[in-house]
């Protein structure tokens, strides 16, 4: 079995070189990968003891950032290397200050194992939540390198549970110890005679927290508000949007909207704008006006979203109508009512929320405008929903407690 999945990766590994050719993405996933080797060698000297963190993109990566910050807190001596699948991920946290070094990994062939593992030979090995790469797993059994995986969630449909999934299902014994978010997940595992586990949450409840704790003053949110109820869309795609413009165009109460594109390049940033006929500014030009004076605030750039969540008092999280929901938990954390598309089945806390009434869901544009007027004219739902979502926050935290007592048996 694992000639043939050698075979499929060295195959997907040409097939990707191809496509690199045309696709942009695919060429920094291609490109990135032939300076991983090098770069590892240039910053790893013989005596360093490394702690290695691997996640898939940029959601994992939030996802992992708790434990990293308490092993950089916990472990100083050692250096904390954080590596990437995907360019999404990567390009966007490549000089992050949480990591020692950042960098993409290697294909899982069984050459590139043997390189990485021999230049960067990791006292221990986190994976989060999803990335299971055998080669590698293989191989980190094989030198007793402690190695777990973090906020796992499995589910009954995943190849690990099906008839022909005892390849993968190899692949997972491999591990040390496995931390998933749920009983269902614990109950699975032990169903194919994987004990090595324990329940310890999401570890994202804990990043949300520390979002509270920080200081989340913006100046030009201040003033754009100014004391009016606001409505912050983050993470939108073109099929929110034809939700939410529509509603910003004819409604007439005195409401305020921030909208902070998944996509923040010109040609879509200005086609939303001419799409508004309300007072429209956008992020970029904010300094030399006087935000108070606009309806609508387009943010034209990244890294602002969870900071202006703190100002809204209704949120829109977008995905829901296109690839996949974004993350809801960040402006949960604040005790404001969500509101999202109907795509958001596997996203374990936009299902427990929706349950609970915390997350309102719409599937139409006089959805939309039935729910969100709802909110803004009833202050007692509009307070209670909001309520909902931050006490499941905060009944959620815990997980990087959990996880880093036992990191402490290891190292």
């Amino acid at each position: 079995m694992f000639a043939i999945y050698y075979f499929a990766v060295q195959l997907s590994a040409l097939f990707l070189e191809l496509i690199a050719l045309f696709h942009p993405k695919i060429k920094l996933f291609v490109r990135g990968r032939k300076g991983v080797l090098p770069y590892l060698i240039k910053n790893i000297a013989k005596e360093d003891r490394i702690i290695w963190i691997h996640t898939a993109s940029l959601g994992e990566f939030e996802q992992g950032l708790p434990i990293i910050e308490n092993l950089k807190k916990d472990y100083p001596t050692y250096k904390i290397l954080v590596t990437f699948f995907s360019p999404s991920g990567y390009e966007v946290k490549k000089n992050t200050t949480a990591a020692d070094m950042v960098t993409y990994l290697p294909m899982d062939t069984s050459k590139n194992v043997k390189k990485f593992l021999d230049i960067v030979d990791p006292k221990l090995v986190i994976f989060v939540k999803y990335e299971i790469w055998p080669n590698y797993l293989r191989a980190l059994n094989k030198h007793k390198i402690p190695t777990i995986l973090i906020s796992a969630l499995f589910k009954d449909d995943q190849i690990y549970f099906k008839s022909l999934g005892g390849f993968m299902r190899s692949a997972l014994r491999n591990f040390t110890h496995i931390f998933v978010q749920d009983n269902k997940s614990i109950a699975l595992l032990e169903g194919i005679g994987i004990r090595n586990t324990d329940i310890s949450g999401d570890t994202r409840f804990d990043r949300v927290v520390e979002i509270l704790q920080r200081d989340n003053h913006l100046k030009f949110m201040q003033a754009f508000k100014n004391d009016t109820q606001t409505v912050v869309a983050g993470s939108t795609w073109p099929e929110d949007e034809a939700i939410l413009v529509p509603y910003i165009n004819s409604v007439t109460s005195p409401l305020k909207f921030v909208l902070a594109p998944h996509n923040i390049k010109l040609e879509h940033i200005n086609k939303l704008r001419a799409s508004i006929q309300k007072k429209t500014v956008l992020f970029s030009e904010i300094e030399s006006k006087n935000p108070a004076d606009y309806e609508v605030l387009i943010v034209d750039t990244i890294g602002l979203l969870t900071k202006i969540y703190s100002y809204a008092d209704i949120s829109y999280v977008g995905g829901g109508f296109a690839t996949g929901l974004h993350n809801t938990l960040e402006p949960a954390v604040y005790g404001v009512p969500v509101i999202i598309g109907p795509n958001y089945k596997g996203f374990k806390e936009a299902e427990d929320l929706v349950n609970k009434g915390g997350i309102l869901v719409v599937k139409s544009k006089m959805e939309f405008e039935t729910i969100i007027n709802k909110l803004s004219g009833d202050l007692k739902y509009l307070s209670k929903t909001g309520t909902i979502n931050s006490t499941y926050v905060s009944e959620n935290k815990g997980a990087s407690i959990q996880i880093m007592t036992y990191i402490r048996t290891l190292i």
